[in-house]
């Protein structure tokens, strides 16, 4: 996602103010002080999780997951706290609050809480030729990783993570965003509420000077995401220590209406994909392409239901849209939309800010490929949509963009769905649907080319917080092979017979001739070895 290089900015010079304030989007007022932890702090936080995190790498995964488990309950117990404070820091409506941040956190702990020891036990190795001995591989905690998180969902991305990290057996220092900082401390709340070591998981507040002192902090992996610049940074400073990373930066994810989708239902999707969260989602719909014979009956579809979208804040009454979370991303939509529109692109709807930090959900038409608004993250409420001739040209605008996070099809043919969605240079592509697969656990989550690097959640995720190692052990009695010291030349030209033998001609009999001519060139000079 583009969230502004607040995250790691080690050449930048910070306010010296104590605490963090926290504003509400929709007055503006301060809704909380938090005490900053100071960059010199964040290494000492380091160590005091380091120290947890031995007695907790210790126990078996059972034992662990069953802590994990528990943080289900803790969290049905302070869903409406949570979910109101979430809406009150964000100003997002309160059942995108419930359902897209406290309820997908629910499910990514009874995932990893349930299937964590089917997922980390160790995996046997099956060898295909030397039968003599076997491999396994055991998966081992890192230690402390480090995680960044940012202010769109503040919860459930910085949960999740925090999940993960924990069920693999390691200990956290977590810095949530400045933006959303009394929600990093709803999370740490639960994880001590569930009976887990507090000390494993250390909350480190501040912007980005403390991103950058937890990066070169002494952790043994860092989980960020964030904007493409911010993360390049990252990935610099991790591969200078030769730790690991893990990169989720951001998309511009296009959608493709077929012409024989159901455009009432299409409709839908497509407004709900762009302006839930009032678009700040790294996986909502940024660029339509509809074939021409529905183009236009799918954009009379979609204005409609975009004006009776309702716009306010979160936590009081029947609210569909709420302001922009980060003023600054504010300023950023109103640009894109501005040089869209001098550029030839026709408002459909929307448009414009109004009332501080809402912008009104906006429909385009008329846009071009060379539009920020068809080409740059906007990481709003807009929704530009492009007419395309047949499926052909809408794949090939959908592949050419530098991001590749999320896109989508519509189509009630679902196998010529899954078939487009195949060629589609994404992460993820859902058929028939939008912003679904992040709150699905046992699905990876990441993107392609400038969208990140490695995924969160599934196994893959869950494996990569921790170090893959590998066991190779016999299973006969040992017993001295024809390739160790000393070496003989007999049994070097008997291996150009194995090589033809066991990959060479088509012929079964010839290589069965050079299997056995081999064995015996062995044999022979084993016994005139012994005979020696």
């Amino acid at each position: 996602m583009t969230i502004p290089d607040t995250l790691y900015c080690a050449n930048m010079k910070f306010s010296v103010e104590p605490n963090l304030k926290s504003f509400s989007p929709v007055s503006g007022e301060v809704i909380a002080e938090i005490a900053k932890t100071a960059p010199m702090e964040v290494k000492t936080l380091v160590t005091r999780a380091r120290q947890a995190q031995k007695a907790w790498g210790a126990l078996s995964l059972n034992a662990r997951s069953r802590k994990i488990k528990g943080l289900c309950g803790v969290l049905a117990e302070k869903a409406e706290d949570i979910a109101e404070t979430i809406s009150r820091e964000t100003g997002k409506p309160l059942l995108e609050s419930v359902y897209h941040e406290v309820f997908a956190a629910a499910e990514l702990a009874r995932f990893f809480g349930s299937d964590t020891p089917k997922i980390l036990k160790k995996r046997r190795i099956s060898i295909h030729l030397l039968k003599y001995r076997s491999s396994y591989l055991h998966y081992v905690p890192r230690g402390v990783i480090g995680i960044i998180t940012p202010w769109n969902y503040p919860f459930t991305i910085s949960f999740g993570d925090v999940v993960m990290a924990l069920a693999a057996g390691n200990a956290v220092v977590l810095k949530p965003s400045e933006i959303t900082p009394t929600i990093g401390l709803k999370i740490k709340e639960v994880i001590e509420a569930a009976g887990i070591d507090p000390d494993l998981l250390q909350i480190a507040m501040g912007a980005g000077d403390v991103g950058a002192a937890l990066v070169e902090g002494g952790t043994d992996m860092i989980h960020f995401t964030g904007s493409g610049a911010t993360g390049r940074k990252i990935a610099e400073a991790c591969g200078r220590q030769l730790i690991p990373y893990v990169l989720e930066l951001g998309g511009k994810d296009a959608a493709i209406v077929l012409d024989d989708a159901d455009l009432d239902y299409t409709a839908g999707a497509l407004v709900h994909g762009g302006f839930a969260n009032a678009g700040q989602v790294c996986a909502s719909v940024e660029r339509i392409y509809a074939v021409e014979s529905i183009y236009d009956p799918l954009v009379k579809r979609i204005v409609e239901k975009v004006q009776n979208l309702r716009q306010g804040d979160g936590l009081t009454g029947e609210v569909d849209v709420g302001p922009m979370i980060f003023p600054k991303q504010l300023a950023i939509v109103e640009s894109q939309v501005a040089a869209a529109i001098e550029a030839g692109a026709t408002v459909r709807t929307g448009g414009s800010a109004k009332d501080g930090r809402y912008f009104e959900p906006t429909v385009l038409t008329d846009v071009t490929d060379e539009m920020g608004v068809m080409r740059d993250e906007t990481f709003g409420p807009t929704l530009p949509i492009m007419k395309v001739k047949d499926v052909e040209e809408a794949i090939a605008k959908a592949n050419d963009s530098r991001y590749g996070l999320s896109a989508y099809v519509f189509t009630r043919n679902t196998q010529r769905g899954r078939e487009i969605a195949e060629r589609l240079e994404a992460g993820t592509v859902d058929v028939n649907d939008v912003l679904l697969t992040h709150a699905i656990p046992e699905t990876p989550w990441g993107g392609i080319k400038e969208s990140g690097i490695g995924v969160a959640h599934s196994a893959e995720g869950l494996r990569h917080f921790c170090q893959q190692r590998h066991v190779n052990y016999n299973i006969l009695p040992s017993f001295a092979m024809p390739w160790v010291f000393p070496y003989q030349r007999r049994i070097a030209f008997a291996g150009f017979d194995f090589v033809k033998g066991l990959y060479g001609s088509s012929n079964l009999f010839k290589r069965l001739l050079h299997l056995l001519r081999g064995s015996w060139q062995v044999v022979m000079a084993l016994r005139s070895s012994k005979k020696g």
